[in-house]
């Protein structure tokens, strides 16, 4: 039996960060996070030999414990008592190490693929609970839709779905490490955008007023290291975008439309200056 799960990309309507814990090192977050329609597909089959077979349609990748899918198949079989083995095959869609969550998303299809895949009957709360020791944003990527995010990332707490528009993401050809963006947090040097301002902006479905709360305290860190980020947002804004703003840690910035032909343009402007450029709809 074949399992098929759809692993859509994030992102960040905005990013605050708070403050840096004492008791583990990790900063404290409030973000709100949004899902779109780019995403990778998983695939799960069972095998009769107790290992587990990684593939994907990117030679880049790691297929070993590095990999995030490899990593929730281990613990799953581990903390279930599981012998049969398992074949994951992953056809990646979202750019990687581009603040688009595309570990994170793909490791969420992959825990929700093995509870139907072998029956386990978990909730929600237990694949988060085996979610979040994996990576900070597996928490929302298993929940999706719209949500605000505390904690490091453990905190979920659903929104209604945000204003349907269109979505120009564009990936420069750079990577950013977001551990390395982390350590160069200097707190009273950031912007702190209002997370549940937004919040309640989405809950009322005003555009307009979402869009003056959206913001992301990492472009002050990643824009004057990587100044292309702010290149991408400048050529949006040009070409008619409604916001544009960069997601994560970066490097990826995407532009919000609510008229397609807009969108449309900001994607054919941009085609020529980046590689990788995607024009999707916000997910319902």
């Amino acid at each position: 039996m074949e399992i098929i799960e759809k692993a859509p990309a994030k992102i960040n309507l905005g990013l605050d960060v708070l403050y840096k814990r004492a008791t583990d090192g990790y900063h404290e977050l409030e973000m709100v996070m949004s899902s779109v329609d780019l995403a990778d597909r998983l695939v799960l089959e069972e095998i009769p030999t107790n290992q587990i077979l990684i593939e994907t349609n990117k030679a880049f990748l790691p297929v070993d414990k590095r990999n995030n899918v490899y990593q929730a198949a281990s613990m799953v079989k581990e903390r279930y008592g599981i012998t049969k083995g398992i074949k994951i095959s992953i056809e990646k869609k979202i750019p990687v190490a581009a603040g688009l969550g595309g570990g994170s998303t793909d490791c969420a299809a992959a825990l929700r693929g093995m509870n139907r895949l072998w029956n386990l009957g978990l909730s929600l709360e237990e694949l988060i609970e085996i979610g979040v020791e994996i990576g900070t944003d597996v928490p929302y990527c298993l929940h999706g839709t719209t949500a605000f995010v505390g904690g490091k990332g453990e905190i979920v707490k659903p929104l209604v779905p945000m204003p349907q528009c269109w979505v120009v993401l564009v990936k420069p050809r750079i990577s950013v490490s977001t551990r390395k963006i982390f350590q160069q947090v200097k707190l009273d040097t950031l912007a702190h955008p209002d997370m549940h301002a937004l919040s309640q902006a989405i809950l009322a479905q005003d555009y307009a007023e979402m869009l003056s709360q959206m913001g992301n305290s990492l472009e002050g860190i990643t824009i004057p290291r990587y100044p292309v980020v702010q290149q991408i947002k400048d050529r949006m804004l040009k070409y008619g975008a409604d916001i544009a703003l960069m997601s994560g840690s970066g490097p990826t910035v995407f532009a919000l439309c609510r008229q397609h032909s807009r969108a449309q343009r900001i994607y054919n402007a941009l085609k020529g200056f980046c590689d990788e450029v995607y024009l999707v709809r916000t997910l319902k």
